[in-house]
């Protein structure tokens, strides 16, 4: 496959002749590079008794060459087929093993030569890391002993990973569960030279409606197909550390591997034909079947159907069983869920779902425990008579939390949340969950109490907390709040109640996140780690966090970047500004006002914002909040336009008022959906000298079935698809725009032909408009030649139509 050396950029170069670019890969400016071109701090997992932290190291970003390898696109799938896993797959390339207290991190030994590693997992009993390494010609199994601090390889490199993790521990702590390509796994199919036997039909009988998103990477052909089934075919074996392999089950396509708590059975997932065209893998037939851990089969607990027809709406789901999975606090019982509305969300039920307990060995009928009023959004499990069930329903965003008893039909629910699940202010904050005897996590329950751990957003700002809450009373009592005023605390996890030993995680503007050990009585404060802060040179930049008022009294927020010694009491200077944003439906104007940024959040520099350009004299409006808002019967998208205005225009009205800028010299700018944002104001609008879009969609009748949070189709609301549509007003367009896309866009709705029609519109409309496609790329940006000359691109953009 030929390597791509240099990317197609597309200029209009003027009012009266378009030219087109062909140019090597570009750096951007000093100040900007010396920010970018930085050695990523590793990453950290701890074992649950936080004795030892695994920390993996990365690069900071992947080269080209390594997105330019084999891939193939089925079933929604991204597949290296030479290697047998996912070819978007981020790799950790080192490994050190720290104890938690006091310790100093050491090398894992014997580690495979230019490792690519990833599917980490800890043993049942923590004493070992399994994780895989892929090579050129596939993927092995490797363990981590880690009090030796030592690697050993497990089996070659015929591991199939392109359904995810291909290993599962067993009970015994000594040997795994894996997936192993077959050994007359049959040749792939050229889908560009294997000719087909006839033409591609898809036919429907008329006779049922369906609302399915424009899914990408789906299959298109016979031959499609038969690569789909050979690619994701594996046989099962039970391998020991030694790499002794015994065959466990034939070949099947395999997408799910579950050992029951008490690791006595096993319940396998497979998929079956026929195969869609319409619809990913996840959506095909599938059949669940329960085995003992010797594999003797036990019982077929759940076939699903082609799942290709839903009715229409978020709340809408399928019919039979579904969510079905092991109870974590019992040895071997089945759990699952069934719709009481057909899965349609717009029948009018008393309930929608039902929930079922399954004992195996699964001759008796399920038990029905619960009937939830609003579709089933997931259990916590504790112990017998202690259970959380969490519904909600999208359309009104609320949410229902039940403490419930699954010993009892009825479950006997005690509502102990209620609220918009939007409302940030409101939120109790999430369950404390350990590990119990089954290695299995559950609720954290002691002496009848549980512990509750809330981000804290007020008004007044953030303060995380953590609450004892009363399983008699139901009461919530305050045990600790974090009132920092120049550093954030995230609050990870209760250690010791008793002792009141807490894991926390501190940060600053200008300190890099770090993990410590909290104790909550002396208030003491213990450091585990001690990464350093790569972006010094934004030591000295103005943040803020600055609130203000949309024209209809909406309080929006965004956080405010200055270049390091600006004079914001002469203001002598007027600086040009830049806004991110990306849009955000809600149904209430109050969770819509909330503010949730912190100022002592340390800043963090990326592609995916604007904060760069701090240091080359603008000033930056990051997260800039743009809630589009629909309250009662009224839809979002209904105002979707004046309301995207009256955000833009507020944001910068605010920070005019401060004095700081030439509010004539304003750019904005977004991601995906908040290139749809980009492009509709730069349309709609005369705010802006300039816009970046970048992987955006900006013509809504190709996602016809609904985008973002839209749940209506083109048919219902023609009128709003039209109007929201930047392609569809394109003769409106006169502000220069640049439109980055990936080559190889691979998000719902964002074909990279998007980017490329809607660039032929305004080019043929006569609109100052610049295109870049970046090789290789899908929706989120890896290679750090497309990263690098993306930056320079934006930067040549900015100084030209904003700056100067």
């Amino acid at each position: 496959m030929k390597k791509v050396l240099y990317i197609f950029s597309f200029l209009l170069a003027g009012i009266i002749g378009f030219s087109q670019e062909n140019l090597n890969y570009q750096q951007p400016p000093k100040e900007i590079l010396e920010l970018a071109d930085y050695e990523r701090a590793p990453s950290v997992s701890m074992d649950s008794k936080k004795e030892y932290m695994l920390l993996m190291y990365r690069n900071t970003y992947k080269s080209l060459d390594e997105l330019n390898q084999d891939e193939m696109r089925l079933g929604g799938l991204r597949i290296n087929p030479t290697t047998n896993i996912s070819s978007t797959t981020t790799y950790i390339n080192n490994l050190k093993i720290s104890k938690v207290k006091n310790g100093t991190p050491k090398q894992v030994t014997g580690l495979p030569k230019n490792a690519k590693i990833t599917n980490i997992s800890w043993s049942p009993d923590e004493k070992k890391i399994a994780f895989t390494n892929t090579t050129n010609k596939g993927v092995e199994l490797w363990y981590i002993d880690i009090a030796k601090t030592t690697a050993h390889k497990i089996t070659s490199d015929n591991l199939n990973a392109n359904l995810g993790n291909p290993s599962n521990w067993l009970k015994d702590n000594n040997s795994l569960l894996i997936k192993v390509l077959p050994k007359n796994r049959a040749t792939l199919i050229d889908n560009e030279k294997g000719l087909p036997d006839g033409p591609i039909i898809s036919e429907t009988d008329g006779g049922n409606t369906s609302q399915n998103r424009t899914y990408q990477d789906l299959l298109k052909n016979k031959i499609d197909e038969t690569n789909f089934e050979s690619l994701v075919t594996s046989e099962l074996y039970i391998v020991d550390l030694k790499g002794n392999q015994k065959l466990f089950k034939n070949a099947a396509m395999y997408t799910d591997e579950s050992f029951s708590p008490d690791g006595e059975y096993i319940l396998l997932s497979t998929l079956n034909k026929p195969f869609s065209y319409v619809v990913p893998y996840y959506r095909f037939p599938q059949t669940e079947t329960v085995y003992k851990s010797n594999g003797e089969l036990v019982k077929v607990v759940n076939e699903i159907p082609l799942d290709e027809i839903r009715a229409k709406g978020f709340m809408s789901t399928r019919t039979g069983k579904r969510n079905l999975s092991w109870r974590n606090d019992e040895p071997s019982t089945l759990y699952f869920v069934e719709a009481l509305d057909n899965g349609d969300a717009s029948k009018e039920v008393e309930y929608r779902d039902e929930i079922f307990t399954w004992k195996a060995p699964f001759n008796n009928q399920a038990n029905s425990f619960f009937k939830t009023k609003q579709r089933f959004g997931g259990v916590s499990w504790g112990n017998k008579t202690t259970a959380l069930v969490l519904e909600y329903w999208y359309d009104t965003r609320n949410l229902k939390r039940y403490l419930i008893n699954p010993s009892i039909k009825g479950g006997n629910p005690k509502v102990i949340e209620d609220r918009n699940y939007q409302d940030r202010y409101n939120d109790p904050g999430s369950f404390q969950m350990k590990k119990n005897d089954y290695g299995k996590y559950v609720l954290n329950i002691e002496n009848n109490k549980m512990y509750l751990l809330g981000d804290g957003f007020t008004k007044e700002g953030q303060f995380p907390f953590i609450d004892e809450f009363d399983l008699k009373t139901l009461k919530t009592k305050r045990l600790y709040r974090s009132d920092l005023k120049d550093k954030k605390e995230d609050l990870l996890s209760v250690e010791d109640a008793k002792k009141g030993n807490v894991l926390v995680r501190i940060q600053s503007k200008n300190e890099y996140p770090n993990y410590y050990f909290r104790n909550l009585k002396s208030k003491k404060l213990t450091q585990i780690t001690d990464f350093e802060n790569p972006f010094k040179s934004l030591k000295n930049v103005y943040k803020e966090v600055i609130s203000y008022k949309r024209n209809d009294g909406v309080t929006l927020s965004g956080t405010l970047y200055l270049p390091a010694g600006y004079d914001r009491t002469k203001k002598d200077k007027k600086l040009p500004l830049l806004i991110w944003a990306y849009p955000q439906e809600f149904k209430d104007k109050n969770s819509a006002g909330q503010n949730t940024q912190n100022p002592n959040e340390f800043t963090f520099p990326y592609y995916g914002s604007f904060v760069y350009w701090v240091t080359r004299g603008y000033a930056v409006l990051d997260d800039a909040a743009f809630p589009i808002i629909g309250e009662g019967t009224t839809e979002p998208n209904d105002t979707f336009i004046p309301q995207l205005v009256a955000n833009a225009e507020a944001a910068i009205n605010a920070v005019d008022n401060l004095g700081y800028i030439d509010r004539t010299k304003v750019g904005v700018g977004g991601h995906s959906y908040g290139a749809f944002m980009t492009a509709n104001l730069l349309t709609h609008s005369n705010l802006f000298a300039c816009g970046i879009a970048r992987s955006g969609a900006y013509n809504r009748t190709l996602t016809p079935f609904g985008f973002q949070s839209e749940q209506r189709n083109y048919w219902d609301v023609p009128h709003i698809y039209n109007g929201m549509s930047p392609f569809m007003n394109a003769e409106k367009m006169k502000t220069p725009i640049l439109l980055v896309h990936g080559e190889a866009d691979n998000n719902p709705g964002t074909f990279t032909l998007q980017t490329e029609r809607y660039y032929q519109a305004l080019k043929g409309l006569g609109a100052p408009a610049r295109m870049v496609i970046l090789p290789k790329e899908s929706h989120g940006y890896r290679a750090k030649e497309n990263i690098f000359h993306l930056l320079w691109e934006q930067d040549q953009f900015l100084e030209k139509h904003l700056k100067n």
